[in-house]
């Protein structure tokens, strides 16, 4: 077996001590963040999304009971369809339990983020153990990962989701190098795997499954010899076994969602990276040309990774590379297998903006370049290295300034700087050593985030408040289902405090914040049905003709969809309806007025029904035609109804008509179908008396899952069993490169 030598400096206790060290500096680098924007870490999908679902999600976990479906949320209502609650994912589960405890969500939002930013800086730095590095070096990838561009300004400061998956893939990826040079068993990979999959972002899912697969070509190229890597892809199958309950009712629900036509593949360049971009890589201030929502030109630098990547490949001794190159064959397959991903299409089916791949084109460079500039790294012709240095940063100067000309003069400053600090890294590596010249390299990233921080702000669209009290306080107590028709990009910036917008206004998941019902809420994959008939978009924003819609009536039941949906409340935005109270209101409701709370007339026009609430009145039978139903019980996931139906008729439900929906009658089975492609409808034969009519929601898949988690297990087991019998029968052959893991 081809072998890379060992490091000379990796005993256990440097081990733990640069491992240490990169968390702290890991640290250092938030509060350098948070010194410019303290709010940095609680933004835009963060904010909106994620921290009230955690709250939401963990009032009902509190309960005793496993999240499934609100009804009443109507398409941000189903759970395990949206696949990003971490239902099956046991360290989110423990995150949901204890956000509703946390007031200051601010506070929660960043120190949850911090841990996994070290979780991932600390999987790098494993990887690069695994692979021979000294620890200084592993520390430095370790430190420059959660500063990369991409993870920084958009997974960090927003997708919170894709942070979390990413740290369990970076784990995952030193456990199966481990695995596969036989120096742990397989419940570590396994166990990672589980846990990026079972988070529900698809991109990091789907990169964890493309880099077991790198990994177990790589391992073979390396190790000349087909059962490591055989190992490597049955434990990574049965992790995927384990983890496929989290996408599996999503999967099965494509056809009723906005995703339904996301088996097109095309491209027209949102959130596509070009290969070119990738020459920016080490230029703090480069903004490339990948169009967003922003516009051409990014306003952040996401493809940069650190500023000494490239210039550093000058000083590696390339002709003494061979055998190390080959112990890194699965990542280098890896990293250009992300490189094709990144530059498109952006849409190939579920799969959209492939951009969100550069945080694993940014850790596997980091990973190859300190690998090499650990084991590789050299003085020697220093002339003419520093040469070849000084052109590779002018090339990163030319590159930066095409993609933003106008910031060509700030290029040209940084370009003068990376040499500077070039020159101070090498004048300290000749005379202080490697730890020393680790020492000064993480510490540079401190001023470089801070500049990239302050000079390229990342400003929330959404500044919701900080805490969950005071949100509570400054909000009306509007009990029962409500429903809000207005469009968010209506209200000015200037309106989004405590005492202006959102003391009266709801959109995203600020509604679950407050512990309040209201159908508006964030979605990301929608009821297209639903959402095309209340014009409501992925925040729970409207159009202004939604409220004809929704006080209009239903052909087929004669009755308005607010009736259907047993809406108690209809709050109307005052930006888009700015007359709305000049007009009859619609019969049945009533103009209300809140003298007790000041602001709700500034912002808003309140319908209320005349004769009081109807959402609790007899369960969600929404109407009944030709049948007497009496509601028995209700779950969010179950309706039993006490039926009766001399010549037949049939019950119309307010819940969406999901996937997963089945029914009986006296324990028989009984079809059920949608009205209006929305409402959940079950006919009632002629003739029934006192008859049980028993709904359950069930998710998609959910046997297969929960089967294929059975499966995955017995595998694991499997597995497990053969690496202790096999340490039993005798000690391994290791890899020398071990003694540095």
């Amino acid at each position: 077996m081809n072998t890379v030598p060992a490091a000379p400096d990796s005993t256990r206790r440097q081990r733990w001590l640069w491992g240490s060290i990169t968390v702290l500096m890991v640290a250092a680098g938030y509060v350098t963040v948070l010194s410019v924007n303290d709010r940095f870490f609680y933004m835009d999908d963060t904010e909106s999304g994620a921290i009230p679902n955690w709250i939401y999600l963990g009032r009902i976990l509190r309960t005793g009971t496993m999240p499934s479906l609100t009804p009443e949320q109507w398409m941000a209502g189903n759970y395990p369809v949206e696949g990003q609650g971490g239902l099956w994912n046991p360290v989110q589960i423990a995150i949901n339990m204890i956000a509703p405890s946390v007031d200051n969500m601010v506070l929660f939002a960043t120190a949850t983020k911090f841990a996994f930013a070290a979780i991932m800086a600390l999987g790098v730095y494993r990887v690069c153990l695994e692979y021979g590095a000294r620890p200084a070096w592993a520390a430095v990838a370790g430190v420059a990962v959660p500063f990369t561009g991409f993870s920084l300004f958009y997974d960090q400061a927003s997708w919170v989701t894709a942070l979390t998956s990413t740290a369990w893939v970076l784990q995952a990826w030193a456990s199966a190098v481990r695995y596969s040079r036989g120096r742990s068993g397989p419940l570590p990979t396994f166990v990672f795997l589980y846990l990026a999959l079972s988070v529900g972002y698809l991109h990091p899912a789907l990169c964890a499954g493309i880099l077991v697969a790198c990994l177990a070509i790589g391992e073979y190229l390396y190790q000349g010899k087909w059962q490591p890597s055989l190992r490597l892809l049955v434990v990574g199958a049965c992790a995927g076994a384990a983890g496929a309950i989290t996408f599996l009712p999503g999967a099965l629900s494509g056809d009723v969602t906005w995703r339904t036509d996301e088996g097109n593949v095309y491209n027209d360049n949102f959130l596509t990276a070009p290969w070119s971009e990738t020459f920016t890589a080490s230029m703090p201030s480069a903004l490339p040309a990948i169009q967003a929502w922003q516009g051409e030109v990014q306003p952040w630098p996401v493809t940069y990774i650190a500023w000494f990547l490239i210039p550093a490949l000058a000083f590696v001794d390339w002709q003494a590379v061979g055998k190390t190159l080959r112990s890194l064959s699965g990542t280098l397959i890896f990293l250009g297998v992300m490189l094709i991903a990144a530059a498109g299409p952006s849409s190939l089916g579920p799969l959209r903006w492939p951009g969100r791949v550069l945080p694993f084109v940014a850790f596997a460079a980091l990973i190859v370049v300190c690998v090499l500039l650990s084991r590789h790294g050299t003085l020697r012709s220093l002339r003419t290295r520093c040469v070849v240095g000084a052109v590779l940063v002018a090339v990163m100067v030319l590159r930066a300034g095409s993609s933003t000309p106008l910031l060509f003069g700030t290029h040209l400053l940084w370009g003068l700087v990376i040499l500077a600090a070039g020159a101070v890294v090498l004048f300290v590596a000749s005379r202080f050593g490697i730890a020393a010249v680790a020492g000064l390299l993480m510490v540079s990233t401190l001023p470089v985030v801070h500049f990239q921080v302050s000079e390229n702000p990342y400003e929330s669209q959404w500044l919701l408040p900080a805490k969950q009290s005071e949100a509570k306080a400054a909000f009306p107590d509007w009990a029962g289902n409500n429903l809000q028709l207005g469009t968010r990009d209506l209200e000015p910036r200037e309106n989004l405090t405590l005492d202006a917008t959102w003391s009266t206004l709801t959109w995203g998941n600020y509604a679950k914040l407050l512990d309040l019902s209201y159908v508006n809420a964030y979605t990301s994959i929608g009821f297209e049905e639903f959402g095309d008939r209340l014009c409501m978009e992925y925040d729970g924003s409207t159009c202004y003709d939604s409220v004809f819609d929704a006080f209009a009536t239903e052909p087929t039941t004669g009755r308005t969809y607010v009736d259907l949906m047993l809406i108690d409340r209809v709050i109307l935005q005052r930006a888009q309806y700015p007359d709305a109270d000049s007009n009859p209101a619609p019969p049945g409701w009533k103009w209300t007025q809140y003298p007790e709370n000041p602001h709700v007339a500034d912002f808003a026009y309140v319908l209320e029904r005349i004769d009081g609430p109807i959402s609790h009145r007899n369960g969600r039978v929404a109407n009944a035609e030709g049948v007497t139903a009496r509601s028995v019980a209700e779950t969010d996931a179950t309706s039993s109804v006490n039926v009766s139906s001399p010549d037949g008729g049939r019950v119309v439900f307010a819940r969406l008509d999901w996937p997963g929906y089945s029914a009986t009658l006296n324990g028989e089975p009984v079809g059920t179908y949608a009205v209006d492609g929305i409402f959940v409808a079950v006919d009632v034969p002629a003739g029934t008396v006192d008859g049980t009519l028993n709904l359950t929601w069930t998710p998609p898949g959910r046997s297969i899952g929960l089967a294929g988690i059975g499966l995955g297990l017995l595998g694991l087991a499997v597995l497990e069993v053969h690496f202790l019998r096999s340490r039993r029968a005798g000690p391994a052959t290791r890899d020398p490169a071990a003694v540095a893991a």
